[in-house]
């Protein structure tokens, strides 16, 4: 019965849903770990032992951040900013990618494609322009760019916290590889759509706010409010502060007004990724007591082996099996069979994240664009965004594993 409940979590975690059923990943991963400690397959104490504090109170510090930026105007203010220096086909493609990379890197990706994508779509759109090949590359240059850093997307940080990797450490390692991926997606998408980029025609960008009152969206005190906290969590991070006091720190700032009711920022939170990433840690634990798990790890050591070639190429497969978080929880326990353990954790968060990119539905970030420009009657395909993915997960992949085992 047990193995039974996990098995139908696991597959109903990898999929989305379950027939029949209104359920989605977060409700799935819940669920099954309540199943679970009520069948036996872990008790009480081990599944509250298994929730890993440290990574929720990352991801829940790092949403209220995200949502009093929000509020304060600052993405509309940098999405118009850097969308207005745009002039020419693939001067925009070239921007619209870099300032997706970066944000990716200090917020969560998931955050940065839902505030850009209606930009990017109202600045073609308007343009007369194929939005098409300018959306692929927002998911794609968000997923790459969100591998840089710790705080990047859930899977980083969870790695992040099992690893003890410090966030300039990490981010010194693999903020290489995220540059040469976003040129890799970039000349790529500049081959796809050849005909896009093909002419150098002047683009004519008039008000790209949804409701034409852009500059009344902005509220001064809480920018600087919430610049001075994210200065504040950055300068923690030089000095190798941990990651999520650092970050929480910054939250408590942000927390700490008179201006904002905590209603609306705690409104904004997205509740589902605590709750996947809660019961997602039951789940993986009572996998870690299965005979399976013993057969699991049996046949993966020597398919990886403790080559980096071999765990990129694993992860991959796994990554786009069961999603990239689920790949990661159960993952980490290999690190222990591997000599460089560091070397292990870089190379899992930079094939599992670039691994997102492979397919429409790969990631989160993917389904986000996809989903988003359906409101303004664009639609991307799953074999149009093959076309750009398949070849750059590939070789994003391979670069970044030649990257870190070579440096």
């Amino acid at each position: 019965m047990v193995d039974g409940v996990i098995l139908l979590a696991l597959i109903g975690i990898a999929i989305g849903r379950l027939p029949r059923l209104r359920m989605n990943r977060a409700t799935i991963a819940f669920a099954g770990a309540a199943f679970l400690i009520a069948l036996g397959g872990i008790s009480a104490e081990e599944a509250a032992a298994a929730i890993d504090l440290s990574t929720l109170i990352l991801i829940l510090s790092m949403m209220i951040i995200t949502a009093n930026l929000k509020f304060s105007g600052f993405f509309d203010l940098a999405g118009n900013l850097v969308l207005r220096a745009a002039d020419r086909p693939r001067k925009l493609l070239t921007l619209v990618m870099a300032s997706s990379a970066v944000l990716s890197a200090l917020f969560l990706n998931d955050t940065i494609c839902i505030m850009m994508t209606p930009l990017v779509a109202v600045l073609c759109q308007r343009s007369k322009r194929d939005p098409v090949p300018y959306l692929i590359a927002l998911a794609l240059s968000a997923n790459i760019g969100s591998a840089a850093t710790i705080i990047g997307n859930p899977q980083n940080m969870l790695i992040g916290a099992s690893s003890g990797i410090p966030f300039m450490r990490f981010l010194s390692r693999l903020a290489i590889p995220s540059v040469a991926g976003l040129v890799v997606a970039y000349l790529l998408t500049v081959l796809v759509f050849r005909k896009e980029f093909a002419d150098n025609e002047k683009i004519t960008i008039t008000d790209l706010a949804l409701d034409g009152n852009a500059e009344r969206k902005i509220y001064k005190p809480l920018l600087y409010k919430s610049l001075f906290a994210i200065l504040v969590m950055t300068v923690a991070f030089i000095l190798d502060a941990p990651v999520y006091a650092a970050a929480m720190a910054a939250a408590a700032i942000l927390l700490t007004t008179r201006r904002i009711n905590p209603e609306r920022v705690f409104a904004e939170l997205d509740w589902t990724i605590i709750a996947f990433f809660g019961g997602l840690f039951i789940i993986t634990a009572a996998v870690a007591k299965t005979d399976a798990f013993s057969w699991f790890v049996a046949r993966a050591l020597p398919l990886v082996g403790q080559s980096m070639a071999g765990l990129s190429a694993f992860t991959l497969v796994l990554s786009n099996l069961i999603s990239n978080v689920p790949a990661v929880m159960l993952m980490r326990p290999l690190a222990q069979y591997f000599p460089n353990q560091e070397q292990f954790f870089l190379v899992l968060a930079m094939a599992s994240t670039y691994a997102g990119n492979l397919t429409l539905l790969g990631s989160v970030a993917n389904l986000i664009v996809a989903e988003s420009a359906k409101r303004f009657g664009i639609h991307i395909s799953f074999g149009t965004y093959l076309k750009v993915g398949l070849p750059t997960t590939l070789v994003t992949i391979m670069l970044g594993t030649l990257y870190l085992i070579c440096t």
